[in-house]
């Protein structure tokens, strides 16, 4: 691996990160919205099928016990 100045290493990152796409304020808004909407959809979700499973498995109990 070839040695690299200090200089030049950050002249090789600042040419790197303007490669980079950023996106807009908007967009990052909009995406951080989707995420804590969907993680709460599927939270929900998931509670209501473990309570789904819940009761079941209580109703089976309760019938092999007597």
């Amino acid at each position: 691996m070839a040695k690299v100045s200090p200089t030049e290493f950050i002249s090789q990152v600042k040419a790197e990160t303007a490669k980079v796409y950023w996106p807009s304020r908007r967009e990052t808004v909009m995406t951080a919205v989707m995420v804590v909407v969907l993680t709460l959809t599927l939270g929900v979700f998931f509670f209501a099928v473990d309570w789904g499973f819940s009761r079941i498995v209580k109703f089976l109990l309760s019938l092999v016990q007597g």
